[in-house]
């Protein structure tokens, strides 16, 4: 999973599509409790500033909330 962080600027592009969306962390969080994730604001900020890599299922719950598709995410 390492590689992800290092290739990928992940945490980046999730931030700029929440950005984008006009939604802060906490409206985020918010979003995915209620779809049954267990993340933290402070967990999304660790991934947003790629200190902390993400869980497939919350980023297919992202996929969902941002309503994206996963390239967006994985966009260099």
């Amino acid at each position: 999973m390492q590689w992800i962080l290092t290739d990928i600027p992940l945490g980046r592009n999730i931030q700029e599509i929440r950005m984008k969306k006009n939604m802060t962390q906490t409206d985020v969080i918010a979003k995915l409790q209620l779809m049954g994730s267990i993340m933290s604001r402070s967990t999304l900020a660790n991934i947003e500033t790629g200190r902390r890599n993400i869980k497939a299922s919350d980023l297919r719950l992202l996929k969902l909330i941002f309503n994206v598709d996963y390239e967006e995410f994985f966009r260099i």
